[in-house]
């Protein structure tokens, strides 16, 4: 899916043997301190607290929050912020060996490390489910597309021709965004600039950045909350 953020890069310092067994070196130091894990769940950030309990066989065992579990165990990953008592700059990532929600207890394997990059969102962005259609008014045409991820920022929206869609070009849209509470659409308008498009073939993912009045902003600041929750429930029912 081209429209989902990548949220983190590996790192290398020397192999990456070298570097798991620098990494578990220092773990092993901080069995009992508490980490900050992050994942990520249909682009809401899920970030709790972790407890190392132990090192063995090089996997390190975590107390976890429940939901924590429940992404890890969808991601089969998890990034660590880096901790402050940390030789290293770089956060880490971990692979998913054990998880239990239930249990809230993760293992963790094959250490690396990462540089997340999610904290330079300037907007909270979600990822829809249900389709959410668009319509890109050009010069005397109008492209009908489907959101696929929003935020105040701006949009990725999946569109089966590319003809039209020049990054740099300015337009007005149309978001036709369901209300929750009236099970009705609202349709919020606003000027807007195609950013890129992404796609060799139909569909094309192209973001789009929101220039939105007040009102607008409202307006969707108003689903995107309301989306949020949904997920977070969502969350909340997985059984795993």
């Amino acid at each position: 899916m081209p429209w989902v953020f990548q949220y983190f890069d590996k790192a290398v310092r020397g192999t990456e043997r070298e570097d798991m067994l620098v990494i578990l070196q220092f773990l092993q130091e901080m069995i009992g301190q508490t980490f900050s894990f992050l994942n990520y769940y249909k682009e809401i950030p899920v970030s709790y607290d972790a407890t190392l309990l132990s090192i063995e066989n090089e996997m390190a065992e975590f107390a976890v929050h429940e939901y924590q579990a429940k992404v890890i165990n969808m991601e089969k990953k998890t990034l660590i912020y880096s901790h402050p008592k940390s030789p290293f700059p770089e956060d880490l990532i971990g692979e998913a060996f054990y998880v239990s929600a239930a249990k809230k207890r993760v293992v963790l394997c094959n250490f690396g490390y990462a540089i997340i990059r999610s904290d330079m969102r300037r907007f909270v962005r979600v990822l829809l489910d249900d389709s959410v259609e668009a319509e890109l008014v050009f010069e005397g045409d109008i492209l009908k597309g489907n959101v696929k991820d929003l935020s105040l920022g701006g949009a990725a929206i999946s569109a089966m021709s590319a003809d039209l869609l020049v990054p740099g070009l300015d337009i007005n849209i149309f978001l036709k965004l369901p209300d929750y509470n009236s099970n009705s659409r609202l349709e919020v308008g606003m000027r807007a600039t195609i950013v890129k498009v992404v796609g060799s073939s139909a569909p094309f993912t192209c973001f789009i950045e929101f220039h939105a009045e007040k009102h607008s902003q409202q307006q969707i600041a108003y689903y995107i909350n309301q989306r949020q929750v949904e997920i977070i429930k969502e969350l909340k029912d997985i059984n795993i």
